[in-house]
């Protein structure tokens, strides 16, 4: 008979004029690593926040069966005391405490009313070591990178007698390395007795440590996979979160290559702030108007500070080189200047750069473009309700109106709302920063179609991306980038993921 650590029977949970889930079952097993899929919007996330008290008991219909005990939460601590932690896509550790400060915030190690720091600090080094992280507890949080605060954030979960582990998206801002690291942590941890749900939309990922995946669709259970079965494939996960096969993950397309629409020659790129440390060096590439480039490179190779020290300088010091549209010489000083010459860039982090959370769809698609909608210096509000209303049809964003507050859509609707800012700017080069981070393979297939109808209308595209196969899908041409430099060029009948990785290691003589 199975020992289920977790069973959550007929949830469902209405916001107003949104049923977001509906009759929703979900059954874990006791010391297993248990996926949860499905398309942005699915409701994976609501339904883990019901579970850990977010939403609280009374809010929703339908039981919590943990432990063999029907629960009902009022809130995180209520959760938590039961052993049920949740750790959420945007970390929440602050910047500015230490390690060990973090760890026991809220659950400080107390001696005679007074925190004991000395067994605070000793404490955290025992988490720590759990982890396999090898930092000092009294180092600042600010100081590690976003690997090591995931692993911090396990720590916490540690800290609190964790018996089941909800992670949200745990590897979405993380290298290569760095998910392999957490993967093996919570292989570990299993080891251990400690039981973990892991939502992610990385199906790779999910094949490689999931012993059981549910699938979610629409507010709705579609069916429970034991991932040791043969049966068990990415196809068959893809089929059923979006209700569909996807015959090809990237939609086919003939390109209609014409002239060299933007050429960079030379570019060199020092850090902001450590002026002697050279970030991007002597690098030069270009793009040809209905042609879709390539930007590989490893973490840390200078892909986004390439990108953002083109656009307008928005990264970086000590700034040289030459940028020449349609073959004429053309100076960016500014962001201003960049966009007057036709040039956009999506910022890799549409949340802090690419978008005003607190802000509707509206203003948020209108505010690279005031110009365009203003009439004597005011906005014609009726234009700008209008060509939202356009974007949110042609891009399928969905939202129940274009007064939605963007920061509560779904990652593959912020994705569309930023991609809207740029082409209503009516841009000639985008410059398209990991556009398809942290969304689903059905949103993802959306994008790279909007993707192709750009390069169709004779834009230049660049897109930048950590997953190779992406590129290989999309581009007509991939350059590849370590170190700063540029270390290849290869059309795409050549390429492929060994000869990419080969120039991305390329290391300078």
């Amino acid at each position: 008979m199975d020992d289920y650590i977790l069973e959550m029977r007929g949830i469902t949970k209405t916001f107003p004029g949104v049923k977001a889930l509906q009759d929703v079952t979900l059954k874990v097993r006791r010391g297993e690593i248990h996926a949860i899929c499905g398309e942005n919007g699915a409701g994976k996330s609501t339904l883990m926040k019901v579970l850990s008290g977010v939403y609280p008991h009374g809010t929703y219909d339908g039981d919590i069966v943990f432990d063999s005990e029907v629960v009902g939460f009022h809130d995180i601590k209520a959760s938590e005391a039961h052993g049920i932690v949740i750790i959420h896509q945007e970390l929440a550790l602050s910047p500015y405490l230490s390690i060990a400060e973090n760890i026991f915030l809220g659950n400080e190690q107390v001696s005679r009313g007074m925190i004991d720091w000395n067994r605070t600090n000793a404490e955290a080094a025992k988490l720590l070591a759990r982890v396999g992280l090898s930092e000092n507890p009294v180092t600042k949080v600010m100081d590690i990178g976003v690997g090591k605060q995931q692993l911090v954030e396990i720590a916490k979960a540690l800290s609190k007698r964790v018996k089941l582990l909800i992670l949200d998206e745990p590897t979405s801002a993380l290298n290569d390395e760095d998910s392999e690291h957490l993967l093996g942590l919570l292989r570990h941890l299993k080891g251990q007795g400690i039981t973990s749900i892991m939502i992610s939309h990385k199906l790779n990922e999910i094949a490689n440590v999931a012993d059981t995946t549910t699938i979610i669709r629409d507010g709705r259970t579609i069916e429970a996979l034991d991932m040791t079965e043969p049966t068990s494939t990415e196809d068959r996960i893809i089929k059923g979160m979006v209700g569909r096969d996807l015959e090809h993950r990237y939609p086919s397309h003939t390109s209609s290559i014409g002239e060299e629409i933007l050429r960079i020659e030379d570019w060199t790129v020092h850090h902001p702030i450590q002026h002697d440390r050279v970030v991007v060096e002597n690098a030069s590439l270009n793009i040809r108007r209905g042609e879709i480039v390539g930007l590989a490179g490893l973490m840390g190779a200078g892909r986004t500070e390439l990108a953002m020290s083109v656009f307008g300088r928005a990264y970086g010091s000590a700034i040289t080189g030459r940028i020449y549209k349609d073959g004429q010489e053309i100076g960016i000083k500014t962001v201003s200047d960049a966009i007057s010459h036709g040039i956009a860039y999506a910022s890799e982090d549409r949340k802090r750069y690419g978008l005003n959370l607190i802000e509707d769809i509206k203003r948020n698609i209108s505010v690279a473009s005031l110009k365009k909608m203003a009439t004597r210096g005011w906005v014609n509000e009726n234009e700008e309700f209008k060509v939202a209303e356009e974007y949110r049809a042609s891009m399928n964003i969905k939202a129940p109106s274009v007064a939605s507050v963007v920061g509560k859509l779904s990652g593959g609707n912020q994705q569309k709302v930023a991609l809207s800012k740029w082409i209503y700017s009516d841009p000639d080069i985008l410059i398209l920063d990991e556009p398809t981070r942290g969304i689903d393979v059905g949103a993802k297939y959306e994008i790279y179609v909007i993707i192709q109808k750009l390069a169709d209308a004779g834009k230049g595209v660049l897109v930048i991306s950590s997953e190779l196969p992406e590129l290989l899908g999309i581009c007509d041409r991939i350059y590849t980038l370590s170190e700063g430099r540029i270390t290849g060029e290869v059309p795409r009948a050549e390429a492929n993921q060994e000869l990419l990785m080969q120039y991305m290691t390329k290391v300078k003589d």
